[in-house]
């Protein structure tokens, strides 16, 4: 048995080994010779999606960048390389992500498979750009399942929650570079969102809205702008009823701002306005716990009054929430899936006992809105429910079973929400 834990410490995987192969045909070599095999990325995940009871494999070694395609406006990576290595290179080659999480430090296959996401209105979740996947499949046979092809695959494959393969390698669209800016407004009124949702989430190339749920009143609204020769990076001093920030802020109150990324309108590259923490930083609030549900836009302001209904009892047990739009996708498992999204995140204290008492009645007050939670994330809706949330789930089954016919991907957790039904 393995003593290893996820990064926020709260799930201690039960693998008997840990394997760190070198290349692609080493992977290929101890898939084929495995019963049971799980891909462990940077461990951001708060739940045994990424567990398995015989071998971990982790791909921390496969980080590099292989091709740089210029003139498709592609890049090639191997799936273990982490966004803030990813985004430097890119940036100085003069190209960009379409958009980033809140953290960098996560791997692109690990936030591809679970639709992690950043933030804005025409901004897909980061699944989106994936152009092809190289996976190796259980009996260690090495495929390409690419854009190009004519039966839609791809759009199967890119959230594959870790159950089809290894993924080795990812094609990647980028753009090219740009500046960014970022501005920190102070306390917008929830009821402002009634009107105004979809002028204050446009406003800029990402919006963040930040509460700790102890008024009805965000906190904090974070706004990120593309700069271009057209634009003139100034900001009014109010916000929808929000007033500018004087100094640099973290989401959390109280919590220091150094490891945030620039505010107060100071330019600088993409990569290092769009993620809310640097890279060189411990991330967020240290000990956490971590849950999110996916709403239809046109249902987010209501989904949050009725969270506003609850918040008594979730204050006590938060850091922050961060309340974010989704463009929607056509990614089967993705819980952006032909819905124009809002994301509404909670990031717990570490108090697992506290917190599960509390995510029913979340859970409960979003049931009317088809809330769809994270899958990498912290939730207790039954499978039943989940499942009835996905209309390709069907599809996803089947691909599941045809590159992977024995089950050496599928973990308890993909057993509990996706194979039984």
């Amino acid at each position: 048995m393995i003593n290893e834990r996820n990064w926020a410490g709260n799930y201690k995987y039960s693998a008997s080994e840990l394997l760190i192969p070198e290349n692609v045909e080493q992977v290929q070599e101890w898939v084929a010779r495995s019963n049971r095999l799980k891909v462990l990325g940077t461990r951001h995940s708060f739940n045994g999606i990424a567990d398995c009871t015989d071998s971990l494999l982790s791909l921390q070694k496969l980080n590099k960048v292989i091709a740089l395609d210029q003139a498709r406006n592609k890049v090639t990576v191997e799936g273990g390389i982490r966004y803030g290595e990813l985004c430097q290179y890119l940036h100085s080659n003069g190209f960009a992500l379409h958009n980033l999480a809140s953290l960098p430090h996560i791997t692109v296959a690990g936030a591809c498979a679970t639709a992690s996401h950043g933030s804005g209105d025409l901004n897909g979740n980061l699944a989106t750009v994936v152009d092809s996947l190289e996976i190796v499949k259980a009996d260690g046979e090495a495929i390409v399942i690419s854009r190009d092809q004519e039966d839609g695959i791809l759009e199967g494959a890119v959230v594959g929650l870790g159950g089809l393969g290894v993924v080795t390698k990812l094609t990647l669209d980028v753009t090219p570079t740009f500046q960014m800016s970022q501005y920190v407004y102070d306390n917008l009124p929830l009821v402002q969102l009634k009107e105004h949702l979809d002028d204050i989430f446009s406003s800029a190339y990402s919006v963040s809205l930040f509460t700790d749920w102890k008024e009805s009143t965000f906190n904090q609204v974070w706004i990120k702008r593309k700069i271009t020769d057209e634009t003139l990076d100034q900001m009014e001093p109010e916000f929808f009823g929000a007033t500018q920030a004087l100094a640099h802020k973290h989401p959390v109150p109280g919590m220091t701002s150094e490891n945030c990324s620039e505010q107060m309108g100071v330019p600088g590259p993409w990569y290092e306005r769009m993620p809310h923490f640097r890279l060189d930083f411990i991330p967020s609030a240290g000990e956490e716990l971590q849950s999110e549900y996916f709403v239809s836009r046109q249902d987010a302001y209501d989904a949050l009054c009725a969270i506003d209904q609850v918040k008594d009892q979730i204050s006590p047990l938060l850091y922050v929430s961060e309340v974010r739009t989704i463009a929607q996708d056509h990614l089967w498992m993705s819980p952006c899936y032909m819905q124009e999204s809002v994301g509404i995140h909670f990031t717990w204290k570490a108090n697992w006992e506290a917190v599960q008492q509390v995510l029913p009645i979340i859970e409960q007050k979003l049931e009317p809105f088809h809330a769809r939670p994270h899958w990498g994330k912290l939730f207790v809706m039954q499978p039943d429910q989940l499942q009835s949330l996905y209309v390709k789930l069907p599809d996803f089954q089947r691909l599941l079973r045809h590159c992977d016919p024995e089950g050496k991907f599928r973990n308890a957790y993909l057993k509990k929400y996706i194979m039984e039904s």
